[in-house]
């Protein structure tokens, strides 16, 4: 049983589109981990913080004025936020996805497809850039989670 398994992981892990996927995922990964440091890179430029115990000050009062919020720290959490309710279903669907043995050149497309779609969206929304540049990278990387979802719901009919 153990020489079948160790063999069906050899097999993932040389398949074309499950590494594709890995590196995709990997990246996506990442970029969700990065907004946390961008985060507090703009909480501390911009000295407004969330927790009491985060501020460096010298009395209460110095303290006090800096324990609120900024329309950037705010639209950089946003930001993260939306990375978070869009790559880990990505991530999710995603790997099933690849056990259903798609077309690479598919399976490419749609993971190349939502990584440019989450990094213009990252873009478009610290920069800020004008509507509907958000907007429309938001609905390409759905639009991705989604066909991957129809495809693995109907896959040889499993409903």
């Amino acid at each position: 049983m153990e020489t079948k398994t160790a063999e069906m992981a050899s097999s993932l892990i040389e398949d074309e589109v499950f590494l594709a996927f890995s590196t995709y995922a990997t990246l996506m990964v990442l970029k969700t981990l990065l907004m946390g440091p961008l985060t507090a890179y703009f909480r501390f430029s911009r000295r407004a913080f969330a927790n009491a115990e985060d501020v460096w000050g010298k009395s209460e009062e110095e303290k006090k004025k800096k324990l609120r919020t900024h329309p950037d720290v705010e639209r950089i959490r946003r930001c993260h936020q939306n990375d978070l309710e869009n790559v880990v279903p990505f991530v999710l669907v995603g790997l099933l996805y690849t056990l259903t043995g798609p077309d690479p050149a598919t399976a490419r497309l749609y993971f190349r497809a939502f990584a440019a779609s989450r990094l213009c969206h990252t873009l478009a929304y610290v920069l800020p850039l004008p509507q509907p540049s958000r907007a429309l990278s938001w609905a390409t990387g759905m639009g991705v989670t989604l066909c991957m979802a129809y495809r693995l719901l109907s896959h040889k009919m499993l409903l």
